[in-house]
Formats: C-alpha cells, sequence, structure tokens
C-alpha cells in the first residue's frame, strides 16, 4: 500500500478529524508528506475538509480500480475513466489489444454515446449511475456458450435485492425493474472467427440508473424509468459496493456451471410469465401468453393458434 493509500484509508477509517501530525506519527513520515497527498488524492476527486485542527474526510463515491481490483480479484483488467463514448465500444476496442488479460472489465462515469438494445440512447449522467461493460474471451462455439445474459440478469438482481433490502423484478431478457420502472438495462454481444466458428469474445453491458432524481429523467421515459435512490438524500451504498456485489455473485454462478439453478431464479423473478405480451416477427404482430422460460433463456408464448419460441427481439405487455 502507498503512502497516499495509506493516508486515505487512516482517514476513510476515522469517525474523528486527524491532524497533519498525528497522520505523519502514525505513518513515520513528514507533515509535508501528508499534505502533498492530500494534494495528490483530491485531484483524483477525494474530498476533505481542511480544518484548523486537521482534515476529515468526506464521504464520496468515486471509482477508484485499486480498490475495485482488491475485491474483485477475479477481473485482472479494470479500467476506468470519467467520460467516454461508451464501455461497449471501449471494450470492443481492447479485446483487438494482444496483450490485454481477461476478463477486463471498463467502467466510467458518464456515456456521451451509450446505447442498449436497437441502438436506443442510454440516459447516462455524470456520477449518478453504473455504467460498465465486461469484456470476455471464451473461445467456445456458439452452442457452448452460456447464457451470460440471463447470468448477468440474476445477478444484477439479487445483487441490488440483498444491498438496496427490495425486490426487483426480471423483464425478459434484459432489463430489470423496481417498483414497475426499468432501473437497468443488459446488452450481450458476441464477436466469432468466421473459419473457426468459435465466439472470440463476449461483450456485457451493464447500465445502471443509481441516484438520479425522478425529475432529471427526460420526460419521455420519466414515467417508464427510475433510479434505487430517485427520491433519497443520500445513496445508503456506493456504487462500488453494488458493483463488487454484481460481479461476485456473477463469475460464482459462472462456477457453478452447468447447474442450472440460475434459471430457476430467473423465472422466479419474471414479471413476464403468465402475462399478456405482443411481439412482431417478420412484419406480423402476434399476441399470446409468456408460459416459460427454457434452458436456452428463449420466451415460449402460446398465441391463440399455435405456441411460439422467441429467442431475441422485443415484448410488450399490459402496464406493469
Amino acid at each position: 500500500m502507498t503512502t497516499k493509500e495509506k493516508i486515505l484509508h487512516l482517514l476513510q477509517q476515522s469517525d474523528v478529524v486527524l491532524s497533519g501530525e498525528k497522520i505523519a506519527q502514525s505513518l513515520a513520515i513528514s507533515r509535508t508528506a501528508v499534505w502533498k497527498a492530500i494534494k495528490e488524492l483530491e485531484k483524483e476527486g477525494y474530498q476533505f475538509d481542511h480544518l484548523a485542527n486537521g482534515y476529515r474526510y468526506l464521504s464520496t463515491d468515486l471509482y477508484n480500480a485499486a480498490a475495485l481490483s482488491k475485491d474483485l480479484a477475479m477481473i485482472p483488467t479494470i479500467r476506468t475513466s470519467e467520460a467516454t463514448e461508451s464501455t461497449m465500444k471501449e471494450a470492443k476496442l481492447a479485446a483487438l489489444e494482444l496483450d490485454v488479460t481477461t476478463p477486463a472489465l471498463f467502467l466510467t462515469e458518464t456515456q456521451l454515446g451509450g446505447h442498449g438494445r436497437f441502438n436506443r440512447p442510454f440516459f447516462s449522467p455524470k456520477k449518478q449511475g453504473i455504467y460498465m461493460s465486461l469484456l470476455l474471451k471464451p473461445n467456445q462455439s456458439f452452442q457452448e456458450l452460456p447464457q451470460y445474459t440471463v447470468l448477468a440478469a440474476v445477478a444484477v438482481a439479487e445483487a441490488i435485492d440483498a444491498l438496496l433490502g427490495q425486490q426487483t423484478s426480471i423483464k425478459w431478457v434484459n432489463d430489470i425493474y423496481l417498483d414497475g420502472k426499468k432501473i437497468c438495462g443488459i446488452l450481450s454481444e458476441a464477436t466469432s472467427d468466421f473459419e473457426s466458428g468459435r465466439i472470440t469474445s463476449i461483450i456485457i453491458g451493464i447500465g445502471i440508473s443509481f441516484s438520479i432524481p425522478q425529475s432529471d429523467f427526460p420526460a419521455e421515459i420519466r414515467d417508464k424509468a427510475t433510479s434505487l435512490f430517485a427520491h433519497e438524500e443520500a445513496p445508503t451504498f456506493s456504487r462500488s459496493a453494488l458493483i463488487t456485489e454484481i460481479w461476485t455473485r456473477f463469475f460464482a454462478l459462472l462456477a457453478a456451471l452447468p447447474n442450472d439453478d440460475y434459471l430457476g431464479r430467473y423465472r422466479e423473478k419474471s414479471f413476464v410469465l403468465g402475462r399478456h405480451v405482443q411481439f412482431t416477427q417478420q412484419g406480423v404482430t402476434y399476441e399470446g401468453i409468456a408460459q416459460d422460460i427454457t434452458s436456452t433463456g428463449e420466451l415460449v408464448v402460446k398465441t391463440a393458434t399455435e405456441t411460439k419460441v422467441l429467442s431475441s427481439g422485443e415484448i410488450s405487455l399490459e402496464k406493469y
């Protein structure tokens, strides 16, 4: 641990003001070294009260790659940024790097061109959401691949439940809902080698609305979307804590395969099953009852005349 990290740890763990002299004595360094370290930490975005009797840490919620790396040892590469076009694009570019170590996680404070399925824009206000993409290089055939989107949905939903103390729901196949409104979108993309037919990379993009005030959402989605802390004065846990919880659960699910218990958990969290849904295939609109989710993540819908099995696309249903 560097001197800077030691000072940050001391101040974060203290409930009282710590003088520069006391910090210096604790770490056997000079008061000038303490002052320099505080300045460096402030440049990184950490905030401190500078009082007559010393320093006091002011709680912030910043992405700290070093701290996350300690908590997420299963992810050897973690890259953070203040702003980027999208973390999906960052992950795609990294997939072309010969020396990138995977799994690799990309985090940003805001996305300038974030999008979900069907290239829809994703609302990404600065420091009020979690915008991240995980790069994997499985080198498997398509048939061998796990259901990454389903695994991610279960991990996100259960991580939020555990930290927030409320129950989330999943809309097939990639949206997480809280109190009837969307709080998270998940997008998975694969790249294959044409000659071998094997999947060379998988990117799982996750966007979570964390602490966006309800009134800040664009008018066109205000009634459909919300954030984990849309009405709270302050979040009860940090974004980093949720990030750690999500990926810890995701890799635990992945390690447990071929156990398919995650599919049972996914079905239990689905608010689509048993509901009347509508969807379009090849220009034709169908209606029916969502009956099941298969072992490969497909949605089984019973229409008036036949049973349809949906592997992709979008469904709509009466207001949730």
